[in-house]
């Protein structure tokens, strides 16, 4: 009698309903052990891979890019099944009549490319060919993104013809949008219709954090292994602002006001699945070093789908800097239930008042701030006291090592 063990799509968190499945790790009928990985699953937060509950033979009853609830089955496992005679422990003479194809087994599984569903789809729209694509993904992973540089690699611009008109190709392509879209998109939407979202503005002139930077980044570097970057300044500055105007650390959670004696900064990262909020813990008692190696952990994982549940959840205040992507302004979108959001954006010199000398006009590395607060708990004081509290941290940066 066949004893089946069902596969089912596990709780991923409270706010996680629905999941995607990426690609199986396994094929229909194959014998697995327990605890080997058996699918990527996708949510609209972290991608990561569901492991065999026991050791059988498996079936597979969904297929990548299927769309699943929590709690559903997606397989099911034959605990009763007989493990193949290749599976079990060889023999010494066994293990040497392996030897001489060892080689080719090896060559043959490094030649072999994971693609995920994403980037299959892009290449086939594309028409580009997997075959010459590098992954640069986990074990090689082939992603969205390096289809779409090999297709930019390989594209050549064709002479004109000689009085013969350009054909005109319009077309027009639909897709389904992701989970981590939608899930986005519903975001955004939840956080303009159940907030009284304000932004108020503001500008920090940035010479002597670009100063420090350069005179120390070397140091920093050699010392601490990591680069000395703004956010890490941005974070110092955002904790000291909290501290002196600690509504903004503030959520509103069934009608009251839940206060935070801790820092849980929520920094936004773009991935090419679309932007998560990894948090880092505790940056009131961080260092720089230790917010630099925070952030360079949390982009690394971010961008390789490998971040987990308590990586992005009970964030009490975000910085999201659009400025690596050029923007000059923006208004930031509250991440609910958090009260308050920084907005940074790109540096640029423009012709300024100098401060030390009255009347005299200078050109200084500027950058416009951007704070966007719930009106039901945040005040336009406190909103405009803290923004500019953030600037005076940044273009006097001594008062973050005073803790002004």
């Amino acid at each position: 009698m066949n004893t089946l063990t069902p596969i089912i799509i596990p709780s991923l968190g409270e706010s996680i309903s629905e999941v995607v499945l990426g690609h199986w790790l396994v094929t229909d009928g194959q014998w697995i052990e327990r605890d080997a990985p058996l699918v990527e699953i996708e949510s609209d937060k972290v991608t990561q891979e569901l492991p065999a509950p026991v050791s059988g033979e498996i079936t597979i009853t969904k297929q990548t890019g299927e769309e699943c609830m929590i709690g559903d089955t997606i397989g099911s496992i034959d605990e009763t099944a007989v493990k193949p005679d290749e599976m079990q422990p060889e023999s010494t003479a066994q293990r040497e009549a392996t030897v001489d194809v060892t080689s080719e087994t090896i060559a043959s599984a490094e030649q072999t490319k994971r693609v995920t569903p994403l980037a299959k789809k892009v290449a086939d729209d594309l028409g580009v060919s997997l075959e010459n694509v590098d992954g640069s993904g986990p074990k090689g992973r082939i992603t969205k993104s390096d289809v779409i540089n090999a297709k930019q690699t390989t594209y050549e611009v064709p002479a004109p013809l000689v009085d013969q008109p350009v054909p005109q190709h319009r077309s027009i392509r639909r897709e389904k949008m992701s989970v981590l879209r939608r899930s986005i998109a519903h975001r955004l939407v939840e956080a303009q219709n159940s907030t009284a979202m304000l932004t108020t503005f503001n500008e920090a002139d940035m010479s002597k954090v670009i100063a420090l930077r350069k005179l120390h980044k070397e140091e920093f570097n050699d010392r601490y292994g990591v680069s000395l970057g703004f956010m890490s300044f941005f974070t110092k500055a955002c904790v000291s602002a909290l501290a002196a105007w600690p509504i903004l650390n503030t959520s509103l959670v069934d009608g009251d006001i839940e206060y935070h004696d801790y820092v849980d900064m929520s920094i936004a990262i773009g991935t090419e699945r679309g932007l998560v909020v990894p948090i880092i813990r505790n940056a009131e008692h961080m260092t720089f070093a230790e917010i630099e190696r925070t952030i360079k952990d949390l982009a690394l994982r971010a961008r390789e789908g490998k971040l987990t549940m308590e990586d992005m959840t009970g964030g009490t205040f975000t910085i999201s800097n659009g400025g690596v992507y050029g923007s000059m302004m923006s208004t930031p979108i509250l991440n609910p239930p958090q009260c308050g959001i920084v907005g940074l954006h790109r540096i640029q010199n423009r012709p300024v008042e100098d401060p030390q000398n009255e009347g005299q006009i200078v050109l200084r590395p500027m950058m416009y701030l951007a704070l966007s607060y719930d009106h039901r708990l945040v005040d336009g004081e406190g909103a405009v006291g803290f923004l500019v509290h953030v600037k005076h941290c940044i273009e006097d940066p001594e008062r973050l090592l005073l803790g002004l």
